[in-house]
């Protein structure tokens, strides 16, 4: 549980980070996965994370290793296509109903049993990212196309943590980051040449916004939810990383000057209520 809300809380700082990046969004979420193959490596070559592992021996282990990050891939391009397409609420709100997916989906193809009391919770955390987003109100100036994108992004992210839960299993962290992150720079970088002017920052400080997005958000975020996937079932873990969207208001506050209201300070509430509701079931 500790590492599960580890990594929602370093994922969440990746808004800032794209936020601030000196390069297009496609080419940003290029950089977050191909510069995080640089921690993830080097502790593979020291020769952490060694328990529960195997090699893959034939070629359905290495496609289900590369599974993820596909997923991954399209669910990053979906996501930033999106924010180009609708508000930045909608966007933010329907990719945040991956924990929906998740449930739906583990119930359909694994059977895993949903209770009363977590749909309670789950509905309850949902219904707070939408008073943390503004409120229903907030969401009527989109657009239907980017809104489905952004539908689309969040069914992606679920095939994403379903994957990696099932590997779990089979495979140690470190081995299932470095497949899933390798294909997921693979998937993304045609689509950040094909859509972007240019794939380099100009300034130091654009590359450590880069470096920061890769080190913090994706190589120590999804690490440490990859990790946590061993013990927890997916479909609470995805509801856990909407603290995503709570955390991310508190650090554009404290770093962006951004104003958090009585409305997004309710909804942060809900959300955390939401989900220790769902974590009694």
């Amino acid at each position: 549980m500790t590492a599960l809300l580890v990594g929602g809380v370093a994922i969440a700082g990746s808004p800032i980070f794209v936020r601030l990046s000196e390069v297009g969004p496609m080419a940003t979420a290029f950089w977050r996965v191909a510069l995080a193959l640089i921690p993830l490596f080097a502790w593979s070559w020291l020769g952490k994370d060694a328990s529960a592992d195997r090699r893959p021996e034939r070629v359905s282990d290495y496609a289900l290793l590369v599974l993820p990050g596909v997923f991954l891939a399209i669910d990053l391009g979906a996501w930033h296509l999106s924010l180009t397409m609708t508000s930045v609420a909608n966007a933010t709100l329907l990719a945040n109903l991956a924990p929906v997916f998740v449930t739906l989906a583990s119930w359909a193809l694994f059977r895993s049993p949903v209770s009363r009391i977590f749909m309670a919770g789950l509905v309850m955390a949902i219904v707070g990212v939408v008073v943390l987003k503004g409120g229903p109100g907030a969401l009527g100036d989109g657009d239907l196309a980017g809104d489905g994108i952004a539908v689309v992004a969040a069914m992606f992210y679920a095939g994403y943590i379903l994957a990696i839960g099932q590997l779990r299993s089979r495979f140690s962290t470190n081995r299932i980051m470095i497949w899933s992150t390798a294909s997921a720079a693979v998937c993304v970088l045609p689509m950040a040449i094909f859509a972007e002017a240019t794939l380099l920052p100009s300034t130091g400080f654009g590359w450590a916004m880069l470096f920061g997005l890769a080190f913090v958000s994706h190589a120590g975020g999804q690490v440490a939810i990859t990790y946590a996937l061993a013990y927890l079932p997916p479909a609470f873990s995805s509801l856990t990383l909407l603290v995503q969207p709570v955390v991310a208001a508190v650090l554009a506050w404290i770093l962006l000057s951004e104003p958090v209201g009585i409305m997004q300070a309710t909804g942060g509430a809900i959300v955390l209520i939401g989900i220790l509701i769902a974590r009694r079931g």
